[in-house]
């Protein structure tokens, strides 16, 4: 698809204007340091602008450069980062830390080669750094983009298919204002976030109706395409809270994979048929070697992660023998409660914490 450059400049002022009048304050826009846009760049994927003003304001407030986010603990970067969600973002955005001190003299690098081959830098954050604090005329694409796209040019392509994303993108470095490719792309992200919304957008406020082709036709309800995902697939998990006298055990997941480096009680799927009870007893010796005994049913909680979802029962159990020889995690350690708030563990802990201090103030 080929955008006439007439109707691309008509969009991009219109765009541009409505987003210099409407923009929402946000902290990551009042500065010009690539390494403060980049932080708020990680942490804008995959998750909701409101939960991450705060969690943007206190990263740097700990770690106000690359120099002292790579010279940090990763334990320290994770407990920052508990509760965010996806991981492996701050692991890797650690790591890309160490090689730009490495590598580049402790700046962000401004070329697209060296900043792409950054651990944890792919085509959107690349995109995003480059064109805000670089001004290089690179064009982003995510979801918001997507849906403004789809809907202005009626693109059937499905948006949630990897091979159409090389149509977005195309359609994107067309329509771009190489001039100020920065604003440009924070305004179509802004757009969809405010006004082309993926229910009910809020057609009569925006700013590129008079080219939108799903808004002529009376159905931008109708973009963009999706295929229908799959259903999610459930889990039911035994988690066990062992007591060792007045100490009790978390063991650490290991740096790669899902929640990687976090800590956590430990826990695993419940068997066809089997009683939570009596698997929270025989999930804890297979896991870390450690024979135990049921004291109580503490609660159940319920978890959604991108692709699947739990129901865990949480036991409190007694450690009866052995010593504690993993199988999965890469480390453990026996902590008073009072210690657990020092260690980085995963939102699903953290919904039975408050239940686990009543409990043990009994």
């Amino acid at each position: 698809m080929t955008i006439p450059n007439e109707e691309a400049q008509s969009v991009r002022r219109a765009l541009t204007g409505w987003y210099m009048a409407n923009r929402r304050s946000l902290p990551w826009r009042k500065t010009c340091d690539p390494y403060h846009i980049w932080v708020s760049e990680i942490m804008l994927q995959q998750t909701q602008v409101n939960t991450v003003i705060a969690y943007y304001e206190r990263f740097i407030r700990a770690f106000p450069d690359i120099r002292t986010l790579a010279e940090a603990d990763l334990q320290g970067v994770l407990k920052l980062w508990e509760g965010l969600g996806y991981y492996s973002r701050a692991r890797n955005f650690h790591a890309a830390a160490k090689t730009v001190m490495v590598l580049h003299d402790g700046r962000v690098p401004g070329k697209w080669d060296a900043f792409i081959d950054l651990p944890g830098v792919g085509d959107y954050i690349a995109s995003a750094v480059q064109s805000i604090a670089f001004g290089k005329p690179v064009a982003v694409v995510d979801g918001n983009v997507k849906r403004v796209l789809a809907r202005i040019f009626e693109i059937s392509a499905p948006a949630n298919q990897s091979s159409s994303y090389k149509i977005f993108k195309s359609i994107a470095c067309d329509l771009l204002d190489r001039n100020d490719p920065g604003t440009f792309n924070q305004a179509v992200m802004e757009l969809g976030a405010l006004v082309c919304k993926p229910a009910r957008p809020l057609c009569s406020e925006c700013p590129v109706s008079p080219w939108c082709l799903a808004f002529a036709g009376g159905r931008p309800a109708d973009f963009p395409v999706k295929i229908k995902k799959l259903p999610v697939p459930h889990h039911h998990l035994a988690v066990g809270v062992v007591f060792k006298q007045e100490k009790l055990l978390i063991v650490r997941r290991p740096e790669t994979g899902m929640l990687g480096g976090l800590w956590e009680f430990p826990g695993g799927r419940i068997g066809p048929d089997e009683p939570a009870e009596r698997a929270c007893v025989r999930i804890l010796k297979e896991s870390t070697g450690v024979g135990t005994t049921v004291r109580a049913h503490l609660t159940r909680i319920r978890h959604a992660y991108t692709h699947f979802k739990i129901t865990a029962d949480v036991f409190i159990c007694d450690w009866a023998s052995g010593r504690v020889r993993l199988s999965g995690p890469t480390g453990h350690r026996w902590v008073t409660p009072e210690e657990l708030p020092l260690y980085p563990m995963p939102k699903s802990n953290h919904k039975f914490m408050n239940q686990l201090m009543e409990a043990v103030q009994q």
